[in-house]
């Protein structure tokens, strides 16, 4: 009986250990940040839509840490320092790379741009105000020369994080009239819980039909009054 006391007060001091261990496990210091990027402009998405992948290698517990964009296309994570790989997932607004996977050395505070190449752009976008309407003047650019584009919409909302997953109002293009490098309009009318606010938000968004996800347009206040 002696003995076996003596092994449970062994076990329960190897437990505390582990425990003060873990209490005494420092956040890590590093920052990792940056953009993804089209022709050195960032690309703009879905808040917490599109996603990349950083993994470490050479620990036992190797898992994948999930980073999110937030709408301007920008990125951060706190890492420890050390080399990452930095992987491009797919279901994204930009053609899957046939090596998708990129080495970062992070080391204090590192700022990395990260390249695609979106199926479409949208560029040269406006808005105007006209009664309790918007008028939207924008131009869809095909980048990836066999992609077909499945959607064009307009987004109005109360909130800067406006896109397809929140917002009051989505108008759609008719996909058949939109011509590549030419000018296109989309015409909103203002919904009820919209006409009387000082001011909303306002984007385009352009989709693929390989892809679920938009590229987007950078979110613009127009004001109502």
């Amino acid at each position: 009986m002696k003995i076996k006391f003596l092994n449970l007060l062994i076990a329960c001091a190897g437990l505390l250990v582990v425990g003060c261990e873990y209490d005494n496990f420092e956040a890590p210091k590093s920052t990792l940040s940056g953009r993804v990027v089209y022709e050195g402009k960032a690309v703009g998405v879905r808040n917490n839509g599109p996603q990349l992948e950083l993994w470490q290698d050479g620990y036992p517990l190797r898992s994948k840490i999930n980073v999110y964009f937030d709408q301007d296309g920008t990125f951060s994570a706190s890492l420890f320092d050390g080399t990452y790989k930095l992987v491009r997932m797919g279901d994204s607004p930009w053609l899957q790379q046939a090596t998708d996977t990129i080495v970062i050395q992070v080391k204090g505070n590192t700022a990395v741009d990260v390249p695609v190449t979106p199926y479409f752009t949208v560029t040269n976008e406006s808005f105007q105000k006209n009664n309790n309407s918007i008028t939207a003047n924008f131009t869809v650019n095909r980048i990836v020369g066999t992609a077909n584009l499945d959607a064009v919409r307009l987004y109005l909302g109360k909130s800067i994080l406006t896109d397809q997953g929140q917002q009051e109002l989505r108008v759609d293009a008719k996909v058949a009239n939109v011509v590549f490098g030419q000018p296109t309009s989309i015409v909103g009318e203002l919904p009820d819980n919209l006409k009387n606010l000082d001011y909303i938000y306002a984007r385009i968004g352009a989709k693929s039909t390989v892809s679920g996800e938009y590229y987007y347009t950078a979110v613009q206040k127009i004001a109502l009054k």
